[in-house]
């Protein structure tokens, strides 16, 4: 493991090659010989996280409980965005960019309401989802365009409250964005019997999909119950895997067949057996679960390597890269850290 050095707290990480970018801090990188780079922009505005198109053109840098946000193109800003005022303290700002199966780079954001959710073509700015709406209420939240551009997923909440999520059809929310404000294609049954607190895409099929403790009473099986990582196959229409843990997941961050999971300390996961491949409880996560609520614990910031051997996490001083182990490979989850 290695801690790069920083000359202030970092916000946001992505992958540019082999550099960490902070888009949030204007840009500044660190290469592989750890020495930051300082930034080329100031933003001029306190946004504390920031999300980035597949092809790294596009990125939206944003306050995860404020309203407002911008849409960059490189490091030169392209138009300001907002979403509703209603509970936007409590919960985390709906914000994702994706690319469709054409290619375009689209923004997805609920810029009206904090029910309706929209689409709009990255570059030109156009709507692409404007039409006549009856949204049900609902709470978007942590949305994510699917590898491939087919599906949207939002892991938001309800107002008991309680974490759900849903998957749309892009391709039919296109065509008709009424489609948006349905069930979408997730199935009740055999459904979720507890809170969602996190979810993310493994590939343009696998969704994994991670539960709290609260719970449903329902008899009905095979449901995804409590405390319990679940991967549904959009294809076969079933979970495919589920399996039981007896810690706190967090946030998820897809790595293969594998998860990042960030809660008190990164965990790897096998997502076909729920078993932890390796740990590193030395490096500080925070201990967040959930899109709502709590206000003074943040969402961890972390970025896996598009190459999946490295995974990058924000430290209160410092940035933590670990090696991440290849299959089948069993690491010491104390491993030492050093400094470049």
């Amino acid at each position: 493991m290695i801690d790069l050095m920083v000359a202030a707290e970092v916000q946001s990480l992505v992958w540019d090659g082999d550099d960490l970018v902070d888009v949030v801090g204007g840009g500044r990188r660190w290469g592989p010989d750890g020495v930051e780079q300082p930034a080329s922009v100031s933003h001029g505005f306190p946004f504390d996280r920031s999300v980035v198109s597949p092809s790294g053109r596009y990125s939206v840098v944003y306050a995860e409980r404020g309203t407002k946000a911008l849409l960059l193109d490189g490091d030169g800003p392209v138009r300001e965005l907002n979403r509703s005022y209603y509970q936007a303290d409590v919960f985390d700002y709906p914000v994702a960019l994706g690319a469709l199966e054409d290619g375009r780079e689209v923004l997805v954001h609920c810029l009206d309401e904090y029910n309706v959710l929209e689409i709009e073509d990255a570059e030109s700015g156009e709507r692409l989802t404007s039409g006549e709406r009856d949204p049900k209420d609902v709470f978007h939240s942590r949305l994510e365009v699917s590898p491939g551009g087919t599906h949207l997923l939002s892991a938001g909440w309800l107002w008991h409250p309680y974490g759900v999520v849903e998957v749309f059809d892009l391709a039919g929310a296109l065509t008709d964005p009424a489609v948006l404000d349905g069930r979408g294609v997730l199935p009740s049954n055999p459904g979720i019997d507890a809170e969602v607190v996190s979810a993310c895409w493994l590939d343009a099929d696998r969704l994994a999909v991670a539960t709290g403790e609260e719970f449903v009473d329902d008899e009905e099986t095979p449901a995804l119950g409590s405390r319990q990582l679940g991967v549904w196959s959009l294809s076969e229409s079933r979970w495919i895997h589920r399996s039981t843990v007896d810690f706190c997941i967090g946030t998820l961050i897809p790595r293969g067949d594998s998860v990042v999971s960030l809660y008190g300390h990164p965990r790897l996961i096998d997502v076909t057996t729920g078993d932890v491949v390796a740990e590193w409880p030395t490096v500080e996560v925070p201990r967040r679960e959930g899109s709502y609520g709590v206000t003074h614990i943040p969402t961890p910031v972390a970025a896996v390597h598009p190459d999946g051997t490295r995974l990058a996490i924000a430290q209160p001083e410092g940035i933590a890269i670990i090696a991440l182990p290849e299959r089948g490979e069993s690491p010491s989850p104390t491993q030492g850290r050093s400094r470049p």
